[in-house]
C-alpha cells in the first residue's frame, strides 16, 4: 500500500475532499467563463478594426483622387491624414493578430469545459456513492494534472474579460438552468416534472 493512501471513506474525509473539488470546480468555471469572453472580445475587435481597415481604405482612395484633379490642399491634407491612420491600422493588425489570438482562447475554453464537466461528475459521483474515496483521489490527481497543462499553454486573459465572466455567471445566470428548462430538452420519460407528478403521494380523503 502507498503511504498516506486513504482507506476509509469516512463523512470528514469526503466531506473535506468535497470541498476542495467543488472549490477547483469553481475555479475552473470561471477560467472557461474568462477565455469565452476574451475570445468574444477579441472577435468584436477584430472586426470593428477590419471594418474601420476597409473604410478609411476606401475615403483614402477616394481623397487621394479628389487631390489629384481637384489640386486643392485641402483634400490633400485630408488624403495624408486618412493615409497616416490606414497605415497605422495596418501596423496595428501586422503586431497583434486578433483572429488568431481569439482561435487560442476559444480552444482552451473548449478544454477547460471538459475539465469542468468531469469535475461536474465527480461530484455528482461522490454524493451518489459511485466512487470510494481512493477513486475520488485519484480522479482529482489526474484533473489537476491535465489542468495545470492547459494553464500552461493558455493565452493571457484580462480583467475586463473576468469581469463580463462574472456578470455573466452570478448575474445573468449563464450557467444555471430551472427544472422546467431543463425538461424542454428532455424526452417526456426523463423529464423531472413527469417523475414528480408519478411518484407524488396522494392526499388521503378525509
Amino acid at each position: 500500500m502507498e503511504p498516506n493512501s486513504p482507506t476509509t471513506d469516512t463523512p470528514q474525509a469526503l466531506g473535506i475532499l468535497e470541498a476542495q473539488i467543488r472549490e477547483c470546480f469553481g475555479r475552473v468555471v470561471y477560467s472557461n467563463k474568462i477565455h469565452e469572453k476574451c475570445a468574444d472580445e477579441l472577435l468584436w475587435r477584430h472586426a470593428a478594426l477590419k471594418n474601420a481597415q476597409i473604410a478609411i481604405s476606401a475615403l483614402t482612395s477616394g481623397s487621394v483622387i479628389t487631390a489629384v484633379f481637384t489640386d486643392s490642399d485641402t483634400q490633400k491634407i485630408i488624403a495624408a491624414l486618412l493615409s497616416t491612420g490606414l497605415l497605422g491600422i495596418n501596423l496595428y493588425f501586422k503586431n497583434y493578430n486578433f483572429g488568431q489570438l481569439a482561435e487560442a482562447h476559444k480552444e482552451t475554453a473548449a478544454k477547460l469545459w471538459l475539465i469542468r464537466e468531469s469535475y461536474f461528475s465527480l461530484i455528482a459521483d461522490m454524493l451518489s456513492g459511485i466512487a470510494n474515496l481512493k477513486q475520488v483521489v485519484e480522479r482529482r490527481d489526474k484533473l489537476q494534472k491535465e489542468l495545470g497543462a492547459i494553464y500552461s499553454n493558455a493565452p493571457r486573459t484580462n480583467s475586463a474579460a473576468y469581469r463580463k465572466a462574472q456578470d455573466g455567471l452570478k448575474y445573468n445566470e449563464e450557467m444555471t438552468f430551472a427544472d422546467a428548462e431543463l425538461d424542454v430538452f428532455l424526452p417526456a420519460v426523463l423529464r423531472k416534472e413527469g417523475r414528480m407528478n408519478t411518484t407524488a403521494t396522494p392526499t388521503p380523503k378525509p
